[in-house]
């Protein structure tokens, strides 16, 4: 069984920080990328930004600059530094893992998410 730990999340005044974080445990091998995604009721979840196990970052354009993710591959965690928080960046925030096992394959787990809510 693998499980997504996420922490970190709460309330914050715009302009605020805000540190999330990920811990994945269980039969993980080879994580190849991790990452938060956020969704807003009624709309897709999407991308905010991802980090590969060589350290290779992705953001999403709307968190560039503010946002910063970083990994810990001895400890299968992954955090998200949001700083300059807007009211836009509220959400439920859910940690991702994908990789791939040598005889089942590839693999792609999901937090159970965490409240993100940024007040004006």
């Amino acid at each position: 069984q693998v499980q997504l730990v996420e922490s970190g999340g709460g309330l914050v005044q715009a302009g605020g920080s805000l540190r999330l974080s990920c811990t994945a445990s269980g039969s993980l091998f080879n994580i190849y990328v991790m990452g938060w995604y956020r969704q807003v009721p009624g709309k897709q979840r999407d991308l905010v930004a991802a980090i590969t196990s060589g350290g290779s970052t992705n953001y999403a354009d709307s968190v560039k600059g503010r946002f910063t993710i970083s990994r810990d591959n001895a400890k299968n965690t992954v955090y998200l530094q949001m700083n300059s928080l807007k009211p836009e960046d509220t959400a439920v925030y859910y940690c991702n893992v994908k990789g791939s096992r040598v005889l089942s394959g590839p693999y792609n787990y999901w937090g159970q998410g965490t409240q993100v809510t940024v007040s004006s």
